[in-house]
């Protein structure tokens, strides 16, 4: 049962005002506070009148982390909120920093404070805090810890779809139109007896008049034909076009299938102008001629589908055209029908296709064609042959305005359709960007694929079939297709056009008289790409909601045809692509890559690094374009860039350089043609030049996965590396401070392996590695440990047999080592006896067993093997397992598999007997051996080797799911230094627990609740041990299968970081696979993610304004007001307040913690902390308190998880787990683990029954710093200067207290010791806020307030009394079992073994004295 209590507001009378009113309020605020929030929050920051918003930063990328610190936009300081504090609605503000450490020096002295009482700074810290510089410092940046990529995805990868297709925008099926049959049947001066032409009528045929030339039609019909022809060669001048005028019926026969028989499977174009014959019939039949021209003679669909076959273009220009679409497809069917039917009765029958064809008809089933005279008689050929010419005159017979422009000058326009630079160029240009702007957003994906991006005659009669829609229709006619397009006649496009039209025909008076010999005349170029690039702009700048695809992207891409607009348009491309791998899809369907490929041969300067960022982005999402940068050597263009000696128009020339080699790294992935015309001694250099580059992390990173694309399966390239020591450069990477490089040289080492000849020099160079990296395994970042664990993987299939042996002497290792632990225990016979001659395995030769693997780099391996299989993180213990499990499957398998198996069978036998005779307990009481040293079961946090009193496979085997599963009850450290084949382990030496002083009793240097008995609740339901997210579970029942696969390159890929320049493309955070010059969604102004961000900061600047009042209150009042009640349900051992929201956690003595909401009284969550047993948890601590809280817990066994999502049973994850304390030295103390945490910083202070003090650092995870501890008594207690940081001060098993600045070199370091207490130390804290006192308190009861400065103690107070003592405030409790301080008012509690709680003044008052009573219900 757990009691709250907060203070009551009784304050002296100097301190009560005569307002009534003011009193109640004080009360008020009191009440509404937690005791948590009105004791450390008391003193928080003080109000600001002008401030921006300060950016909240992740942990480091600068030097020390792939990720550089992703801070919220600046502008964001625009953003005020209306807070009320004290019930008042104050002038809204900018929000503030809201990190409590630091304090103004204007809030140091309370608003009423005693005159009797010692106001001043401790340790000479006024200056600093009266120093500006300083403070604007300290409140301008602070980072959040454990919320990088690595964490938040756990290093694995995005599972993909498995029907995802990331190369879907390629045209696999790509067609083309190789042959054209020009069918005109005019029949010129004959009209046709169904049609009635008006007077005047339309006369041009592809524009040339017929009548004028009448008795001589043969000749018109041959410039017919060849004007026709003519205009087809400017869409596809590749296409053989044959002319067939006035045909015959066995013509028409005989010419579509000698077409079928050339075209073979290609498609072709039948194009049919019925102007002179009768219209299609209803059902779709054609007319021709006979031979002499006497007869229109029909042809059926359905003849015409077997001569012409599939694929074919339909072209229709005739009346009633719509009969001939409405049967097409009828036709089709019956075909398809009789192939079937043919096919059942002979199934080797080769068929025709019938069914892939392209229609386009000019009117519907019941309309006449146009017969205005204006226009032409073949308008819909016009529109799909020449439409600039007649898009034009329509203009100019629309335009309600005058003009001094006439139909005949429209043809005066100067310049060719090739040349975009001249007018009528750039009229073509436009039109051709236009409607495939027009069709991309009116179009599905798939249609728009089909018709504009499979065949450039499909493409270009489409484009300018949306024009004949127009105009058509502005005639009376509704042109059909099939496939059917929806309505495109009222885009808002075609405005845009009919502008450049009119912009161009405003200056064509002037260029017709320059062109005459009159003035010379500038053309004035069209703005329309201009204005087209800026509504892009305007897009982007909106962030795409919804992933709504742009309407400018086909004019982007036609954009890039031209040098005046290319470098915007690839940079407004590039923030395009940056959107994710939606954005690089729609933009590679869209038809990007040829050009973005062509321009890989351009020389501009400055376009080559926006040319890096986009093929980066396009190889993020599309791995499969590496035989396209073969072509005309493409791949060039990123070595040259990734040379160091290679220049760039940009400042950030290293982040270039990264993207390079991430485009030469997925060149060479699984593309042996890659590789090879990569592979040089250059490349190589290269990459290990950038090794050591300390500024771009992302740099070294991809020049180590570069090394490893190009050794993957490639023994040319390994040798070449090895000649260039590439491999001891990759090993010299293990200790390098971002955790993604350490991966990525990993990742290069694990392919470095493999050489086909194995020969001694190979095995030479590969045990020389593999014994480098292993000091690796106690890296604290579980996706390096997973890493390492590839490795070890592979290194054991390629030296299996030497496993083996390996293996099978530690089992006999094991089994000896148990039997002489049973001999020297004497068993009783209860629990069965052993005689000597199971004292050692198999015959007699084997009394002189030696170990042939003692000393090899393969033992050593298998001890690390063997510890990390029992990791705290789940997948790097069950990647570790599969390759244990591996190896034993294969040794029972083996010729020693006979031996093995009884080995395992006793080994079983005798752990179990061992777990009877020595149960662990979780207690604090320290366990010895017989030889006088501790098993591990103590709960010590974990020898540097096993005793040989102890076995890996001792611990309790129940083969259930994994062999490798027994380790896990008594192998909790392991350093990499101990596992050296050149040093010796002399683990049964004794350490005693410090200097011994006379006349000391030896049980005041053991912890005070050594004597606690372990509590056993009647019902103790275990927890669920959080996952990491996307945990995986191994199947027990799949036999396991080396080497492990790497998921770490396609996760790089995602998360890879760049920045890039403002000049060039935009300054930000950028990734591969996921946006990189916009703000992630947390950082985006607006998002939901930032929102919230905004709000906790400004609750909590409320809180901390609101408790201001409170200080005085918190050291004068009685804590005497309970506030609530909890049931626990097991014994809680430590708890931890959450500093801005209302939780509460509290750790059992077994291995649960509880989240509670302590205002409601209900419990959040309860989740398992998974410690084996023997272990505890000691330390639980809330990390990121400003923002998005992370719950941090260290365990008595050396181990520090840390958990998101902590307050929700159904979403809390498990962020990061390793091992603190690696080398744990026995001791005859037993503090466990004691743990600091430096928030500004981001560093992890961890010690306990180690002779030194480990600093993690929490952005590089790794230990940077290992401090002496100068004593051979544990280390009880840990604090830290919240402000710089640097010092750092320890309590000790023996009373002896220790202050170190890290600034300092080793030898040097410790600046200070205190002796002044001589028993065991409760606890040691400094202040990070108030008046910054320096409290400590031993387990006789007596609490010290020290000063840096002095060697003496500041004030001495006797919170708890001993036996037969008394006064003074104390109460008589006999031992201190706890001592907390608060942050920042001047108040401490001591709790006592008489289960009371006294609350006292630094200044020494005492304020409240409280019991465990639990009020009646």
């Amino acid at each position: 049962m757990l009691a709250l209590a907060q203070p009551t507001p009784r304050l002296p009378n100097q301190y009560y005002p005569d307002d009534e009113n003011v009193r109640q309020y004080f009360s008020a605020q009191i009440r509404q506070l937690s005791p948590e929030r009105s004791l450390r929050a008391a003193i928080g920051q003080s109000p600001v009148r002008k401030s921006s918003v300060r950016p909240i930063e992740k942990p480091l990328r600068k030097s020390a982390s792939t990720v550089a610190g992703k801070s919220m936009l600046n502008a964001a300081s625009d953003y005020d909120t209306s807070s009320t504090v004290n019930g008042d609605t104050a002038k809204p503000r900018a929000l503030l920093r809201s990190n409590t450490d630091v304090v103004r020096s204007r809030q140091l002295l309370p608003e009423n404070p005693d005159p009797t009482e010692e106001w001043e700074m401790r340790h000479g810290y006024d200056e600093q805090y009266n120093s500006t510089k300083y403070l604007e410092h300290l409140s301008s940046t602070f980072f959040m810890y454990y919320t990088d990529k690595r964490h938040e995805t756990g290093g694995k990868p995005r599972q993909q779809d498995p029907n995802y297709n990331s190369s879907e925008w390629r045209m696999r099926d790509r067609l083309k139109t190789v042959s054209a049959a020009l069918i005109m049947c005019l029949n010129i001066g004959v009209d046709p007896p169904d049609v009635v032409k008006t007077n005047p009528t339309a006369k041009l045929e592809c524009w040339i008049d017929p009548t004028p030339v009448i008795g001589t039609n043969s000749k018109t019909m041959e410039q017919i034909g060849k004007k026709l022809q003519e205009q087809y060669e400017g869409l596809s001048i590749r296409v053989r076009y044959k002319q067939y005028l006035d045909p015959s019926v066995e013509e028409t026969q005989k010419f579509c299938k000698s077409l079928r028989r050339n075209a073979k499977d290609e498609r072709i174009l039948f194009h049919y102008n019925g102007h002179g014959v009768p219209m299609p019939t209803p059902s779709g039949e054609i007319w021709v001629f006979n031979r002499n021209y006497t007869q229109y003679i029909p042809v059926s669909l359905y003849d015409l589908q077997i001569w012409l076959g599939a694929p074919s273009l339909y072209v229709f220009d005739c009346s009633n055209a719509g009969n001939i679409i409405a049967n097409f497809d009828r036709f089709v069917e019956k075909h398809e029908e009789e192939d079937a039917e043919a096919k059942r009765k002979d199934p080797n029958l080769q068929l025709p296709t019938h069914g892939d064809n392209i229609q386009l008809a000019a009117c519907g089933k019941t309309e006449s064609l146009p017969t205005n005279p204006s226009l032409p008689a073949d308008l819909f050929t016009c529109c799909l042959t020449t439409p600039i010419d007649i898009s034009l005159r329509f203009f100019l017979l629309n335009n309600p305005l005058p003009s001094e422009v006439s139909l005949k000058d429209v043809t005066r326009i100067p310049g060719r359709l090739a040349e975009r630079r001249s007018p009528l160029g750039e009229l073509n240009w436009i039109f051709t960007a236009i409607t495939d702007t027009i069709a991309w957003n009116l179009l599905p994906r798939a249609i728009f694929k089909k018709l504009f991006r499979q065949d450039l005659m499909v493409a270009a009669l489409f484009r300018n079939f949306l024009l004949s829609e127009r105009i058509m229709r502005a005639n009376g006619c509704h042109p059909m297709s099939v496939p059917s397009l929806p309505e495109t006649h009222n885009h808002p496009l075609w405005q845009a056009w009919d502008l450049t039209i009119e912009m161009v025909l405003a200056q064509l008076p002037a260029m017709i008289a320059a062109e005459d010999g009159g003035p010379s005349y500038e053309y004035v170029h069209s703005e329309f790409f201009t204005d087209q690039l800026t509504a892009f702009e305007v897009y982007l700048a909106q962030g795409a909601p919804n992933q709504e695809a742009p309407s400018q992207l086909p004019i982007v891409l036609q954009v890039l045809l031209s040098q005046v607009h290319r470098l915007r348009a690839l940079i407004l491309l590039s923030r395009f692509l940056d959107m994710g791998a939606w954005a690089v899809n729609l933009a590679l369907t869209i038809g990007i890559f040829p050009y973005v490929l062509k321009l890989l041969q351009s020389a501009a300067f400055e376009l080559k690094p926006v040319m890096i960022f986009i093929w980066a982005r396009i190889l993020a999402v599309d791995g499969a374009c590496q035989a396209d940068l073969i072509k005309d050597n493409g791949y060039q263009y990123f070595l040259t860039m990734l040379n160091p000696s290679a220049q760039l128009p940009v400042p950030n020339q290293s982040e270039h350089r990264a993207m390079s080699a991430f485009i030469i790294a997925m060149f060479c992935r699984g593309f042996s043609q890659g590789q090879t015309v990569c592979l040089s001694p250059e490349l190589i250099e290269t990459c290990i030049s950038h090794f050591q580059d300390a500024e771009n992390p992302l740099l070294r990173q991809w020049s180590c996965l570069c090394i490893s694309m190009l050794w993957a399966d490639f023994p040319e390239a390994k040798w070449v590396g090895i000649r260039s020591q590439a491999h001891q450069k990759l090993c010299e990477m293990a200790i390098d401070p971002v955790p993604e490089v350490r991966a990525a040289a990993l990742h290069a080492l694990n392919n470095f392996l493999g050489i086909p000849d194995l020969t001694a020099q190979v095995a030479h160079y590969e045990e020389s590695v593999a014994s480098t990296i292993m000091i690796m395994t106690n890296d604290g970042n579980s996706m390096v440990r997973r890493e390492l664990l590839v490795f070890f993987s592979t290194f054991v299939k390629r030296y299996q047999n030497r496993f083996l042996v390996t293996a099978f002497e530690q089992l006999v290792e094991e089994k000896e080592s148990l039997v002489d632990t049973a001999a020297k225990n004497n068993w009783n016979p209860q629990h069965g006896s052993l005689s000597r001659r199971c004292s050692k395995p198999g015959s007699d030769d084997e009394a002189d067993f030696q170990r042939v693997s003692k000393g090899s780099v393969q033992g050593t391996m298998w001890m690390h093997l063997l510890i990390l299989s029992v990791d705290p993180h789940p997948e790097v213990a069950q990647d570790a397992k599969i390759i244990v499990d591996y190896i034993h499957e294969v040794l029972l398998a083996s010729p020693l598999g006979w031996r093995a198996q009884p080995l395992m069978i006793d080994i079983v036998r005798l752990s179990r007997r061992a777990a009877v005779s020595n149960p662990p307990v979780a207690s604090r009481q320290p366990s010895a051996a017989p030889n006088g040293r501790r098993t591990p079961l103590s709960g010590s946090p974990g020898p540097p080797a096993l005793p040989k009193n102890e076995s890996y496979l001792s611990a309790g085997m129940r083969r259930t799911a994994s062999m490798a599963a027994a380790m896990k009850r008594l192998t909790f450290g392991g350093s990499a230094e101990d596992s050296q084949p050149s040093q010796t382990v002399h683990v049964t030496q004794h350490y005693p627990g410090g200097p011994k002083r006379s006349r000391v009793p030896e049980e005041w240097s053991r912890p005070p609740d050594i004597h606690d008995p372990e509590s056993k609740p009647k019902v103790y339901i275990k927890a669920k041990s959080p996952k990491p997210k996307g945990f995986q579970k191994y199947d027990p029942s799949s036999a396991p299968a080396l080497p492990l696969k790497s998921g770490f390159f396609d996760w790089s890929i995602e998360v890879g970081i760049l920045v890039v320049s403002r000049d060039t493309l935009l300054t930000a955070q950028q990734y591969f696979g996921e946006p990189q010059m916009r703000p992630n969604e947390p950082d985006e102004p607006g998002s939901g993610d930032y929102n919230k961000k905004l709000w906790r900061r400004s609750r909590n600047e409320k809180v901390l304004n609101c408790t201001q009042p409170l200080k005085g209150l918190a050291g004068t009042s009685r804590w005497d007001e309970p506030v609530g009640y909890f049931n626990n349900g097991s014994q809680p051992t430590k708890m931890c307040f959450h500093q801005f929201e209302d939780h509460l956690a509290i750790a059992d003595d077994r291995d649960s913690i509880c989240i509670w909401d302590w205002t409601n009284h209900t419990r959040l969550c309860r989740f398992s902390n998974g410690n084996p047993p023997g272990s505890r948890i000691n330390e639980a601590r809330f990390i990121n308190e400003d923002d998005s809280a992370l719950l941090l817990t260290g365990s008595s066994d050396g181990i520090v998880k840390i958990f998101r999502n902590y307050e929700s049973d159904k979403s809390i994850e498990l962020v990061s787990a390793f091992r603190a304390l690696t080398d744990h030295v026995p001791s005859t103390k037993n503090a466990g683990l004691v743990l600091d945490w430096q928030q500004g910083q981001g560093k992890l202070l961890v010690a306990g029954d180690v002779k030194a003090i480990r600093v993690w650092n929490a952005a590089t995870e790794i230990c940077t710093n290992n401090i002496t501890a100068r004593s051979n008594s544990p280390i009880t207690s840990l604090t830290h200067d919240a402000v710089e940081g640097s010092t750092l001060i320890a309590g000790y098993g023996d009373g002896a207290i220790r202050v170190f600045d890290q600034r300092l070199k080793p030898s040097t370091e410790m600046v200070r010791v205190w002796r002044k207490h001589n028993q065991w130390i409760t606890n040691v804290h400094m202040q990070r806020g108030g008046f910054r006192e320096l409290v400590s308190g031993c387990r006789d009861g007596e609490v010290k307030l020290w000063d840096l400065r002095w060697k003496d103690e500041v004030r001495t107070i006797r919170a708890v009394e001993t036996e037969g003592g008394g006064g003074g405030g104390a109460t008589r409790g006999g031992v201190m079992r706890g001592l907390s301080v608060h942050e920042h008012a001047p108040v401490f509690a001591a709790g006592s073994s008489s289960h009371t709680l006294n609350v006292f003044h630094t200044n020494g008052t005492p304020l409240s004295v409280l019991s465990p009573t639990i009020p009646s219900t």
